[in-house]
């Protein structure tokens, strides 16, 4: 099979993936395709795994992994002196893949205030978090300290757990009563334009 041939394949699986919300069956594939047998499909199916475009499951049903989109990771860029970037396809990125671990566990939020900007984090940008992610000392969590929310970083003073703001305008909570810790930040989310 061509590349092209191979590429027109996965934008098909896309666009359907897109519209059911899910990869088709070997007989939709067949049709889908416009091939006569389902072992050319598994061919093309097993082609895709090895390209990490998708998987098996436990009961060998095909998951979608690299197939979902998003964009194209062409190279690395050096962010201190200038030098050539020469674009190359390296690999076809989503960017759940990229940034999220535990699927079932993530969750996002819109961050008010600006008590993390010296940590990056502004208003308006999205957190992702990691519910029940245990934090470790120097992380970003969310939590409810004495009935209230906020965004800190976990830190230990003598043995003892407060939150620290990441701007200096703010003082560091010292939890009176309680602290629930809703889940760790993993990635900070900012659009531009």
């Amino acid at each position: 099979m061509s590349k092209e041939t191979f590429q027109k394949r996965i934008e098909q699986l896309r666009i359907f993936l897109k519209e059911h919300e899910r990869l088709p069956s070997y007989s939709e594939m067949c049709e889908l395709f416009a091939l006569k047998s389902k072992q050319a499909v598994a061919r093309i199916v097993d082609k895709m795994i090895e390209h990490g475009l998708v998987e098996k499951d436990g009961a060998g049903r095909l998951i979608p992994r690299g197939i979902k989109g998003g964009p194209r990771l062409i190279g690395t860029v050096q962010a201190g002196f200038p030098s050539a970037a020469e674009e190359e396809l390296c690999d076809i990125m989503s960017l759940d893949d990229f940034l999220i671990t535990n699927h079932v566990a993530s969750f996002l939020l819109k961050v008010s205030g600006d008590s993390m900007i010296e940590a990056g984090i502004q208003p308006d940008d999205l957190v992702l978090l990691e519910r029940g992610k245990q934090p470790r000392v120097g992380d970003i969590i969310v939590a409810e300290v004495d009935h209230e929310w906020t965004m800190k970083y976990f830190e230990k003073v003598g043995g003892k757990t407060v939150l620290k703001p990441a701007n200096k305008n703010y003082p560091t909570i010292v939890p009176k009563e309680e602290l629930q810790v809703a889940g760790v930040v993993t990635a900070v989310i900012r659009k531009y334009h």
